[in-house]
């Protein structure tokens, strides 16, 4: 399959309810699955594409964009949001670790850690420790693209409670966990032909002192995004960078810009 579809991947239709996506889901993972395909490369390689449609699809703000993207883009649709999400992104949030989990329970398969690891690589990792009440947490840690230290099923550690768990991880034996660095949110500028014809673009990033050349793609729209992978902020502790976004803003024809201005219509730049 060249050019993925991830409805296509799932078999379902593209207003399959959230119980169908999953129930497909279920019976091609079941299919699939690597201990019963044992040296298939190619089940190999549609289990992992199965697992990427089914963590967008089960999504509603990804499946939302995804959807946008294949009305607008056609069979390109699958190419663009590949190119505006990480594999991390993608499979954050998703309950695919339970569904495997439930899987070796009930046919004595490998746990999900083991499967992750072998399809994604060795830096996948979850570790547990249980608080007072005896209540199991795990953690996820992803090499694959950017790494992150992350309760199971949500996004990275942050905020008072991922100091808390940082500091006491620290001090007690004397782990210093990885940190991504922040993301940077920044504006670009594009005249209208630019915008329209896409292509290569220079671009400064003051606060790095970083000359870039952004890839613009053709037909981009006011308000949309562009993402740079590793062009944010430092990480620390052996964390990757932050990823740099740039906010596409479509300049209007002067006169129009003048007679916006002098008519208090929005959106003049």
């Amino acid at each position: 399959m060249s050019q993925a579809d991830f409805y296509q991947v799932l078999g379902v239709e593209s207003d399959a309810s959230v119980s169908k996506i999953k129930e497909a889901y279920r019976q091609l993972a079941f299919k699939y699955h690597p201990d019963r395909n044992r040296g298939d490369s190619v089940a190999a390689d549609r289990m992992k594409k199965i697992n990427e449609a089914y963590a967008v699809l089960s999504n509603p703000s990804k499946k939302a964009e995804y959807d946008q993207l294949r009305s607008q883009f056609g069979s390109s649709a699958y190419s663009r949001f590949k190119n505006t999400y990480t594999e991390q992104d993608i499979f954050s949030g998703s309950d695919i670790n339970h569904i495997f989990e439930e899987m070796a329970r009930s046919f004595g398969f490998r746990g999900s850690s083991e499967i992750f690891r072998e399809f994604y690589g060795k830096g996948y990792q979850r570790f547990e420790f249980k608080n007072a009440e005896g209540t199991t947490r795990q953690f996820v840690f992803q090499s694959g693209s950017r790494p992150g230290f992350k309760l199971h099923g949500q996004g990275p550690l942050s905020g008072n409670l991922g100091k808390l768990i940082r500091f006491v991880l620290q001090k007690a034996g004397g782990i210093q966990l990885p940190e991504d660095g922040a993301d940077i949110d920044e504006h670009l500028y594009l005249a209208p032909q630019q915008a329209l014809q896409g292509g290569p673009y220079a671009y400064y990033l003051r606060r790095q002192a970083k000359k870039l050349v952004v890839k613009i793609p053709p037909g981009i729209r006011e308000g949309q995004r562009i993402r740079l992978a590793g062009m944010g902020e430092k990480g620390k502790s052996g964390g990757r960078p932050g990823d740099l976004f740039l906010r596409v803003h479509i300049r209007k024809p002067l006169l129009k810009s003048i007679r916006d201005f002098f008519t208090g219509r929005k959106g003049a730049t």
